[in-house]
């Protein structure tokens, strides 16, 4: 019997080694036979690298400057690449005069590409435009010319390893600026960058449940996930495979890549933790090119990194291995109140809970938010807006998601809020007595991802810390200032409540890069705007100094506060110390370390404030120019 159990033990190891391996698209790699006659695409060695500091070239090479790569290299780089390399334009050139110029493909985009994924699958496009410079701005009839501004000047489809390490190679070699692009669900202007070499990742969308995956203490349920993979996507995987995953909550962010790069929050944030606390292996093209497997036992410093260290910083990550756990269902319904003190007879209310009195609705807000601790007890989370609808009138709409929660339980938990915002504050609101059905965590096959469109908005955000709804001073000072963004500024409030503490990350994810910040937190809160197309340098100045004038106010009475950079400020100042806390000197030498040459670039990324984009005008935080080295930058 002893050799029988011998035999069944080993068969079971083969079987967990087997089981999560590498996906067969990073099989391909590039080798050094590859590179022999194109010495652009050798690999890198970091061992003989320039320091770090060093100033020569200042600039990244540039379309028509001596340095930029000949037509012949660009060739012969998409041989290398097997005719993967792209030179699209800019979707909106269809509008404008010229060889591009085709009204009824114009027409579309205007009109019906929003009930599409058509902005989602583009290699070029991101869903926040104002980085790019508005130099070909989509509309019927356009004016002026469209030229490419902020987008990359070529675009590498990679559906292998082995193309994602020429690419890296070639932009090292050649000194070219480097971009990464999966979706462009991008609020900050890390997607783009004014000639550059982009690398798409976007159709890496290959998926692998493994039922059972053992690493370190970890041992049970495990998906392998693509870096092209959208939210929508995993979704209907869980639903295929009976399970659940944590997601992000917008169907077109990518499922791994820069949500669990930064930190990754979703609907079950209280309960399992954020994205990057899912994370039990890593592959990844690193600046030298070379593909690496980074997990708890290869390359401990990277795997303390690339969890909460930043996107865009370290590498192409390419595939990512994350816990799974049984399906999860959730019940939530939506809680709405309006206020118009200007309501009257001839006025009837379009929202029949819709006040009058300002004061009963701010105190109904804040009720509401005080209340969220209850939910995030029990692993929930509350969604919510503040939204001003201008002359003095503002709604307030939040809902309260709890995963794996009864009907019955579900209501006792909220009725008391409803109860108190009746009776306290006059608010006529009341809890569904039918209608509130638990949800399965999963797609059903269902979801499609269609429906964004490019839009200019813009996040302002803080991580609002957790003993502040332990004191009902501090509550009432920090809400009175959440009011002035709002109410004075014109800003819209959108807060997300929840918890993910150390406790609930568990292991591996308590021990990351994750801005420590994230597990003390309560309710991640933005301010948000948009903002607006052809405004002035100037102009945006104004706009970012008076918006930060009101963050400042909750800084002031939080000091020392995080900020979720994917919901940031890209303009933010003190930008080290909010996205990534105590830990940000030593994501610095990890940084300069593994990638010495500073191939990764983007803005507010782990080591960028050596670099900047030199626009034409100065467009703050504009991706419409050359990138070029800080004078005296490190």
């Amino acid at each position: 019997m002893y050799p029988l159990r011998v035999f069944f033990a080993a068969s079971l190891l083969a079987a967990l080694e087997v089981a999560g391996k590498a996906f067969p698209f990073e099989s391909i790699q590039l080798t050094q036979a590859d590179t022999q006659h194109f010495p652009a695409i050798e690999f890198g060695n970091r061992e003989t690298a320039p320091p770090w500091t060093n100033p020569t070239p200042r600039c990244r090479a540039w379309p028509g400057s001596p340095g930029w790569p000949c037509e012949t290299e660009w060739r012969q780089l998409n041989i290398s690449l097997e005719g993967a390399l792209l030179r699209p334009l800019p979707p909106a050139s269809a509008c404008y005069e010229g060889d591009s110029y085709n009204e009824t493909t114009c027409r579309w985009l205007v009109e019906e590409s929003r009930r599409t994924h058509f902005w989602i699958d583009d290699p070029l496009s991101t869903l926040t435009q104002w980085p790019q410079g508005g130099t070909c701005r989509l509309a019927i009839d356009a004016e002026g010319t469209c030229t490419r501004g902020g987008f990359p000047e070529y675009v590498v489809n990679a559906t292998t390893v082995k193309q994602i390490q020429t690419a890296v190679n070639f932009a090292r070699n050649k000194n070219l600026r480097l971009v990464i692009k999966n979706t462009g669900h991008d609020f900050g202007g890390r997607s783009m960058g004014a000639g550059s070499l982009s690398i798409w990742v976007h159709n890496l969308k290959d998926f692998e449940f493994i039922p059972e995956y053992t690493i370190g203490p970890y041992s049970g349920m495990a998906v392998r996930v693509g870096a092209g993979v959208e939210s929508w996507d995993q979704f209907n995987h869980m639903a295929t495979n009976n399970i659940s995953v944590v997601a992000p909550g917008g169907p077109t962010v990518g499922a791994v890549g820069g949500w669990i790069a930064v930190a990754g929050h979703g609907s079950l944030t209280s309960k399992y933790g954020l994205g990057a606390d899912q994370v039990l292996s890593i592959n990844i093209v690193m600046a030298d090119g070379r593909f690496l497997t980074v997990d708890p036992n290869h390359h401990q410093d990277l795997w303390w990194a690339l969890r909460g260290g930043g996107p865009s910083t370290f590498g192409v990550i390419t595939s990512v291995i994350l816990k799974a756990y049984p399906p999860i269902t959730t019940t939530s319904v939506i809680l709405s109140f309006s206020v118009n003190p200007f309501l009257n007879s001839t006025t009837p209310p379009q929202d029949p809970n819709s006040l009058t009195d300002l004061t009963s609705f701010w105190r109904g807000v804040s009720l509401s938010y005080h209340y969220c601790p209850k939910i995030i007890a029990v692993g929930g989370y509350c969604f919510s807006y503040i939204t001003p609808l201008g002359n003095s009138s503002f709604s307030f709409t939040s809902s309260q998601i709890i995963p794996n929660i009864t009907v019955p339980a579900y209501r006792t938990l909220l009725q008391p809020l409803y109860t108190q915002l009746n009776t306290l504050h006059n608010i006529p609101v009341s809890l569904p007595t039918t209608g509130i059905t638990p949800t399965l965590y999963a797609g059903n096959g269902s979801r499609t991802g269609a429906g964004d469109f490019p839009v200019n908005t813009r996040y302002r955000s803080r991580l609002f810390p957790a003993y502040l709804w332990q004191n009902a001073t501090a509550w009432e000072e920090v809400f009175a200032a959440i009011r002035a963004g709002v109410e004075e500024g014109g800003y819209t409030f959108h807060g997300i409540a929840y918890s993910p503490t150390a406790e609930v990350a568990g292991w591996p994810g308590a021990d990351s890069a994750v801005n420590p910040a994230w597990r003390e937190t309560a309710l991640h809160g933005s301010l948000m705007d948009v903002q607006p197309e052809g405004i002035t340098a100037e102009e945006v100045r104004a706009k970012d100094e008076r918006v930060q004038g009101y963050v400042a106010r909750w800084q002031k009475l939080m000091p020392g506060v995080g900020a979720y950079m994917n919901e940031g400020d890209p303009a933010e100042k003190e930008w080290q110390w909010r996205f990534y806390g105590a830990g940000y000197r030593r994501l610095v030498r990890i940084k300069r370390e593994w990638d010495p040459w500073g191939v990764f670039w983007a803005r507010t990324t782990v080591g960028s404030e050596g670099w900047e984009v030199v626009t034409a005008d100065g467009y703050p935080m504009g991706q419409n120019g050359r990138l070029c080295r800080v004078e005296g930058g490190a």
